[in-house]
């Protein structure tokens, strides 16, 4: 933890923060591991259950719709309240979450499932919120990006364990066991985890910040930017009830009705209720004067639209690489979720480069780059042969698995650039409103991957004339064909020519006009 400044002698993060540092990067590894360890369990539900891969997509619905619901929730919680309040918060809403695994367990209720699912990363989406700028407060000013950036080295961290686990504690159990044995370990890793949560939630609980003043930094405080002038219960309070009203009437149209139509749908109810936290920011005056001002920039606007499209297809094609993989190869899921690794390593590996080559390349051309690459790389998942190249420790490549896997390196600088694209110059008073924007962003995977799993499962889609003469023999274990699965990946290429659009527009940083 000896880190210091070049040239100086500044720790990056002072000995007494020491620890409480250490356990919020705990937490940047559990947001890590869940994140990747939810992927696969589509897949896994869809063989448990026996559902459709449209239906099995109710997972991301659920895990990355919480993330857009709470995003505004999760922003009020850190300015209104604290750091502190924000992680146990977080912590708390993800214990719930995992416990809900048991009873729907028991009942073997992929309903109950998706409402544990929904609670955990409801949990997970207050938790980012809140320890990103946690880690910056800790310690001197002129350290803090340095200080952030080790604390989300351990975040991929995080997502190898999660890849691991669904491997070889879900995956691994599906075939040959009940239904019941199947969800027992299912349940393990995510109780598990409880443990973890648990210990740094009550040292949370217990953690006073330190009083010696022997090392005196200038820290970086909160902005009263988002006061609302409200007590805080009455803030909390008009929230809930927005989020309420929408949730009442989706239930009472559910119950009313024999046949809900539309509003049966998972998707449209998740957008439905979306309307709760739009209405809320509307409703307070401070927040509505700030959604203005962000709403006549198109920096920031069509960044927001950007960060949909790539989250959402950072999450559908993750999501479907395991069945892809099944498909071409003729592999069980949990050998195929090896690929899975091979392309989260890469996804690493070229992320760390990008960020080094950003001291001498435009940020901005780099990522209109790796889109295009991305872009050849869907091609080649869609048209290129799975005649096997070449095996490597028993685990077969072929032209089209290559490709998908390079798909993942395209992904690797976007999350972050378009990030830093959309905020880059943005008022103080308005920016963390901003950010929670862009959270909400995150919907995208909610979206796009059930959009992506339709044509997967489709007999007859639009998107089969891209690839004539292909092989349409339906694999009813699989419950897709060749065709469609080929053809499902022309949904991330046009993600990817979303971000390649926003690169090439916003190349310059803002201008003092736009400021």
């Amino acid at each position: 933890m000896s880190k210091y400044v070049k040239g100086d002698l500044t720790p990056v993060v002072p000995r007494r923060f020491r620890t409480v540092f250490f356990m919020l990067v705990a937490c940047f590894a559990l947001w890590g591991l869940l994140n990747n360890m939810t992927d696969n369990l589509v897949p896994a539900f869809e063989t448990i259950f026996g559902i459709k891969p449209s239906e099995s997509a109710g997972v991301q619905i659920s895990f990355y719709g919480a993330y857009a619901v709470l995003a505004i929730f999760a922003a009020m919680m850190v300015e209104e309240f604290s750091y502190k309040t924000g992680v146990l918060t977080g912590l708390g809403f993800y214990i719930l979450g995992a416990l809900i695994y048991i009873p729907a367990c028991v009942a073997q209720s992929f309903d109950l499932y998706l409402l544990g699912i929904f609670i955990l990363a409801g949990g997970l989406s207050i938790l980012e919120t809140s320890c990103n700028p946690y880690v910056l407060s800790l310690g001197p000013e002129k350290t803090a990006v340095r200080r952030l950036n080790f604390a989300q080295a351990f975040n991929p961290v995080g997502s190898l364990a999660g890849i691991f686990l669904a491997k070889y504690l879900i995956l691994a159990n599906l075939d040959g066991n009940s239904k019941a044995v199947q969800l027992f370990w299912v349940c393990v890793p995510y109780v598990g985890l409880i443990a973890v949560a648990a210990v740094i939630w009550l040292f949370f609980v217990r953690y006073k910040a330190p009083e010696d003043t022997s090392e005196q930094y200038e820290m970086p405080t909160q902005e009263d930017s988002m006061k609302t002038g409200l007590s805080k219960p009455a803030l909390i309070g008009l929230y809930l009830l927005c989020i309420a009203i929408p949730v009442g009437f989706l239930v009472a149209i559910n119950m009313l009705c024999d046949s809900p139509g539309i509003w049966g749908k998972m998707v449209c109810q998740l957008l439905f209720v979306m309307v709760g936290p739009l209405a809320f920011t509307l409703i307070i005056k401070n927040y509505r004067s700030m959604l203005c001002t962000l709403l006549k920039l198109p920096r920031y606007w069509m960044g927001v639209v950007t960060q949909f499209f790539y989250v959402g297809v950072q999450i559908a094609a993750w999501t479907w690489l395991n069945k892809y993989c099944c498909k071409q190869l003729g592999l069980s899921s949990d050998v195929a979720a090896t690929y899975y690794v091979i392309s989260l390593i890469l996804f690493i590996v070229c992320r760390w480069i990008a960020t080094y080559y950003m001291k001498k390349f435009n940020p901005a051309d780099m990522m209109a780059l790796f889109a295009i690459i991305a872009i050849a790389a869907c091609a080649g998942t869609m048209y290129l042969p799975s005649d096997v190249l070449f095996t490597i420790g028993g685990l077969p490549f072929s032209a089209n698995v290559i490709c998908l896997i390079l798909i993942s390196g395209g992904m690797s600088l976007m999350f972050p650039t378009i990030y830093g694209i959309a905020l880059g110059g943005l008022d103080n008073r308005i920016v963390k409103l901003g950010a929670a924007g862009l959270i909400m962003a995150i919907l995208g995977g909610a979206i796009i991957t059930p959009w992506m799993g339709a044509i997967i499962e489709s007999t007859e889609s639009c998107w089969f004339a891209l690839i004539p003469g292909c092989d349409a023999t339906w694999d009813a274990a699989l419950k897709t064909s060749d065709l469609s699965v080929r053809a499902s990946f022309i949904v991330p290429a046009i993600c990817f020519a979303v971000v390649l659009v926003y690169s090439l527009m916003f190349r310059k940083p803002l201008n003092k006009e736009e400021k």
